[in-house]
């Protein structure tokens, strides 16, 4: 399954791998697809194999610096 949310604030490839890390973290997570619009709003695309609730990504990208939009 797949569940796709727009973040903010990330502007480089660091950003990119923050963000991806800790998603990756999270039960069930396959893999994190980030589409990088520097200093706007980028779309992330978690696969997993469970249904993610919104509170748990919100957190992850939280722990990582950013916010969810």
């Amino acid at each position: 399954m797949q569940t796709t949310v727009n973040v903010s604030g990330m502007t480089c490839g660091h950003c990119v791998m923050s963000v991806t890390e800790e998603l990756s973290e999270l039960a069930g997570v396959e893999s994190v697809d980030v589409e990088l619009v520097a200093g706007g709003v980028s779309p992330v695309t978690v696969t997993s194999s469970r249904e993610l609730g919104d509170d748990e990504i919100e957190e992850a990208v939280k722990e990582a610096g950013y916010s969810v939009v």
